[in-house]
């Protein structure tokens, strides 16, 4: 690292004697629309380069280079990019201008071919209505991170990028296992289609253009989704040009990563497009035992024929070697202060644990244009998880001495091994019409869905815990200090199955399940499938916007599946929604919302009833949203503010059994009541920002104990923020160079044990960049301050401690 930075200040010495001996010379011209208006705000980049400047109110703009050939992007938000090569001579002012084509997004209306907008700021979604609409017109918040914001801050994993994203908070490690405005998320989408989401590790980033997060229900047009919120990851697609890059990182935990990404079309023509993603991870982790490698191979292929006809196809596989991290446990007790009984580092397990998962999706999609005002759409995505699991965990117990007294260094242990599968089908179809009458304009969908889930037979566990019984022949599940006699002891304590793993001198060592007395079960099967049929009008009357949409949802959940007394139990909802979106003035527009949720909570979306519970009624659950969107800078950067209350009905929370871990129990009734401000873009040509601020009281308003009614969620925080701000340096002997820093923050939150909170942090972050010619260069430098905190957890035995100071360094090359 030391020698890395000797060289970089060496050749940043040589820039200024280079500056002074060479004369520059400039660009020059005038940007404007098809119709042959000036643009004001669109942008000129040097491609590879940190330099870049925007139009003036006329539309024109000029950029000084020392002499040499370049690649010139010129761009704005609903345009295509325009690229045009030229070659600069010392003293010479060169013209260039350039007339900008509509934007691809207005010809498709699903997301088939690639984004080619650039930078913190995403214009148009498909998430929030299944059509290209700006997200300043889309009457719900749509929060996003771009891959821009990911490549910046080294992002590598979901969870490195969802804390960009206003009121979201990590509850645990796992995948998808994520805090949205107060409720916690179990469903996510890919493209807008449903994934699996059983797997524990979380997904890595390279294939990913972006994240966005529709804010509040949207089962009206996803089926049975979060109340908080619905993330849908939106994978890169093929682009019309060629661009290739090569990315290799490096750093502390023993981290090696290597990404590829490719590009471009495939014929003359350009009909056919390909993209390709590739990575692969090698790494340890600040937590005992949790190296590991993952790996991503992602295809994906574009068939444009004509102007009408667009077909795409995504591949996925991601393959993840590791072991499952339950948290952090610390000393038994019944105060926040024992948070420092044991050292963030601390885990528990055995070295010959693993778990091995294989997530696999793909996706066809198709749009037909018919005319200019009818198209059709269909998707099919197939999703596969595959789970090979060997763990030795905690029973959310601590030892017990003959009389029954808690040991605080000692844990009850169990262990699992386990096989399991599940598959995900997705088809979406609908058709969007576009006509006026007389002043009003209309967008019709009409679209019908099908989701299916399903646990196949054959999925199993291999499980060991309890006590020995006093024959030593067989076990008993918890200790019961009123029988002694029924039980083993050794020196006073009851004996285990498996043994306590003691915090004070903890075992790492190899630990063979099968001399413990181990139980077989077959896992239950289980499927369930949605049907359900939309229409949403989005109307538009001069300075007034009006989205009105309705579903109609049939959800069928097939009890004893394989068995035969199979039978069918059928659920029904009606889901609206209704928003209107007011532009007084070209820049800020003001909506509101109302929306509703619906989400079963049966077998099939639960898990089984043996394990879990139930069985268990239906999430029902509302939304008031109202709020401002904003451009400010030219439309460079894009502000968000809202407020909002969400009301949601059986919300299901862990019933801490000490016969069963994973048992949930339904708590009556929750409450969030927030505001939320965001800012994506850029300040200046070369001052980029992505910030936000959530304020959200997530309250228990009705339950069967009367001790939990006021409480605020489990790992929801009444405050928490997030800032990055990059800056390029554009002149002098810094040209080239560029530095990021930012910051995140969240106040106390609470865990399922009352007497336990997570304390208020503030993490700081920071980066440094270099630019030159094709390679970027890249530090970042993570919790720079190297503070103590935690980003989520359940009790005294599953905390989730953030990563202490750590550094990563990356290299990248176009080409």
């Amino acid at each position: 690292m030391r020698y890395f930075l000797l060289l970089l200040c060496l050749f940043s010495c040589s820039l200024p004697l280079q500056a002074q001996q060479t004369p520059q010379g400039s660009i020059y011209g005038t940007i404007t629309s098809p119709d042959g208006e000036t643009i004001l705000g669109a942008t000129v980049t040097i491609q590879d380069r940190s330099r870049s400047t925007t139009t003036n109110a006329s539309g024109t703009y000029e950029l000084k280079l020392e002499p040499g050939e370049y690649k010139v992007l010129f761009s704005f938000i609903g345009y295509e990019t325009a690229e045009q090569t030229v070659t600069v001579e010392a003293g010479l002012r060169i013209e260039l201008n350039v007339s900008l084509k509509a934007s691809s997004y207005a010809l498709q209306s699903v997301e088939i071919t690639g984004r080619k907008e650039s930078g913190y700021k995403n214009t148009t979604s498909f998430t929030g209505t299944k059509t290209a609409t700006s997200i300043k017109e889309t009457p719900q918040t749509i929060s996003y991170v771009t891959k821009e914001t990911l490549d910046d801050q080294l992002a590598f994993k979901t969870s490195d990028a969802v804390k960009n994203i206003s009121g979201v908070n990590q509850a645990s490690y796992n995948n998808n296992d994520f805090i949205l405005r107060g409720f916690r998320a179990s469903n996510t989408l890919i493209n807008g289609l449903r994934i699996s989401t059983r797997g524990w590790a979380q997904n890595l980033l390279p294939y990913v253009e972006r994240i966005e997060v529709i804010k509040g229900p949207a089962s009206a047009l996803f089926a049975n989704t979060d109340p908080g919120g619905t993330i849908n990851t939106i994978t890169k697609k093929p682009l019309d040009e060629n661009r290739r890059s090569v990315n290799f990182t490096t750093g502390s935990f023993d981290t090696y990563r290597t990404s590829f990404d490719f590009t471009g079309p495939m014929n003359d023509k350009k009909t056919i497009l390909y993209r390709l993603n590739l990575a692969y991870q090698n790494a340890g982790s600040f937590r005992m035992l949790q190296d590991g490698w993952a790996m991503v191979i992602a295809p994906s292929f574009s068939f444009v024929p004509n102007e009408k006809t667009r077909v795409n196809f995504d591949l996925v596989y991601q393959y993840n070697k590791g072991r499952l991290d339950r948290g952090q446990p610390i000393f038994g007790a019944t105060s926040a202060a024992d948070l420092y009984s044991t050292p963030t580092s601390f885990a528990l397990g055995r070295r010959n644990d693993y778990q091995n998962e294989l997530n696999l999706f793909s996706t066809i999609s198709l749009q037909h244009k018919f005319s200019e005002n009818i198209s059709f759409n269909a998707s099919y995505l197939k999703s596969m998880y595959d789970e090979d699991l060997l763990e030795h965990r905690t029973s959310n117990r601590y030892a017990m001495d003959s009389a029954g007294v808690t040991i605080p260094t000692l844990m009850e242990m169990q262990t699992i091994r386990r096989l399991r599968k599940n598959y995900v089908d997705n088809i979406s179809t609908y058709f969007n019409l576009k006509f006026n009458t007389g002043d009003f304009s209309h967008q019709v969908l009409v679209g019908y869905d099908r989701i299916s889930e399903r646990f196949p037979l054959g999925n199993s566990t291999y499980n060991a815990g309890g006590y020995l019984n006093a024959a030593g022949t067989g076990t008993i599940s918890r200790y019961d200090p009123t029988h002694p006699e029924r039980y083993q002891f050794r020196n006073g304590v009851p004996v285990p199955n498996v043994p306590y793993f003691n915090l004070a001198n903890p075992d790492y060592s190899i630990s063979e399940i099968s001399q413990y007395i181990n139980t077989s079960a077959q896992e239950t099967p289980s499927r369930y499938f949605v049907n359900g049929v939309y229409v949403q009008e989005q109307l538009k009357w001069k300075q007034l916007q009006m989205l009105l949409g309705f579903r109609q949802e049939f959800y069928t959940d097939q009890l004893n599946y394989t068995k035969a007394d199979q039978r069918n139990v059928q659920q029904k909802a009606f889901i609206p929604r209704v928003g209107l979106v007011y532009t007084p003035i070209e820049p800020v527009s003001f909506y509101a919302t109302y929306v509703e949720g619906y989400q079963p909570q049966s077998a099939g979306t639960i898990g089984d009833p043996a394990t879990f519970g139930g069985p268990f009624d239906p999430l029902i659950s509302n939304m008031v949203e109202a709020g401002a969107k904003m451009d400010f800078f030219h439309k460079n950067l894009f502000v968000t503010t809202s407020v909002y209350r969400i009301v949601q009905n059986n919300i299901l929370v862990n019933a801490n059994a000490d016969d069963n871990p994973d048992l949930l129990r339904q708590i009556g009734q929750q409450q969030s009541k927030g505001i939320e401000l965001e800012a994506y873009g850029k300040i200046l040509p070369n001052f980029s920002i992505t910030g936000n601020f959530a304020y959200n009281i997530a309250k228990i308003t009705e339950s069967d104990d009367p001790d939990e009614i006021g409480q605020q969620m489990f790992n929801a925080p009444k405050t928490q923020g997030n800032l990055w701000m990059r800056y390029n340096f554009v002149r002098g002997a810094l040209d080239g160079f560029g530095i990021g820093l930012g910051t995140n923050y969240a106040s106390v939150r609470n865990t399922d044990n009352e007497a336990l909170k997570l304390p208020a942090y503030w993490v700081s972050n920071a980066a440094v960049y270099y630019t030159i010619d094709r390679f970027k260069l890249q530090a970042n430098f993570n919790n720079v301050f190297n503070k103590t905190y935690w980003v989520g957890g359940f009790d005294f035995n599953r905390l989730f401690p953030g990563a202490p100071r750590n550094t990563m360094v990356s290299i990248g090359y176009t080409f």
